[in-house]
């Protein structure tokens, strides 16, 4: 069945990015628990100096110390943030787009198992698939994750369009062929070859 390698290789997809996206996140949890900690540190020591109504030990707190406080919260913030970052671009790229390349695989996979398309069809919108996933999403781990300079160039270049828009032809593709050769049954390539051969017989 046609359909058989997107299922395969969507389910390897989503291992993949599952696995990978999770330790490449991991190892950014680190950095950003120190950064946390210090940004509480920081922002305590002047909210205290708030509830003692700007006094430490008792003396009115000096302009020139009230500023060097605020500055330390204000870097220890913004360091906080910085630190969430990579955490953020990893999940809300490559693995967030990974994983919907690898899912729409599994998902063309079984759609295609119960088309009674012409074979060349069905050929055409699965490998329209798993090419538009290795081009789009594929070529954002190799950035994101791998660090890869190449990659980036491709990625915002014509092959990265070309990844995004197989992957809009071949939803397309397989909504009209959805319309009009949908089985309610799985459907083999052997089935499709003897009703062209009928229909050539006549």
């Amino acid at each position: 069945m046609i359909g058989k390698k997107n299922i395969v290789f969507g389910f390897i997809y989503l291992a993949l990015t599952a696995a990978v996206g999770g330790v490449m996140i991991l190892e950014h949890f680190d950095d950003r628990s120190k950064a946390e900690s210090i940004k509480r540190e920081k922002l305590g020591v002047l909210q205290q100096i708030v509830a003692d109504d700007y006094e430490v030990n008792l003396d009115q707190i000096t302009p020139l110390k009230l500023a060097q406080t605020n500055s330390q919260a204000i870097l220890a913030m913004s360091n906080r943030i910085n630190a969430q970052k990579p955490i953020s671009t990893l999940r809300s790229g490559a693995h967030t787009h990974g994983t919907a390349d690898a899912l729409l695989n599994i998902a063309a996979g079984f759609l295609l198992m119960f088309l009674a398309a012409p074979v060349w069809l069905k050929q055409t919108i699965s490998w329209m698939f798993i090419s538009g996933a290795i081009l789009h999403s594929g070529m954002l781990f190799m950035v994101s994750v791998l660090g890869v300079g190449w990659a980036r160039l491709l990625l915002n270049g014509p092959p990265g369009a070309i990844g995004r828009g197989l992957t809009l032809i071949a939803l397309v593709l397989a909504g009209i062929a959805a319309v009009k050769w949908f089985s309610t049954s799985p459907v083999t390539d052997e089935v499709i070859n003897k009703h062209k051969e009928k229909k050539w017989l006549g």
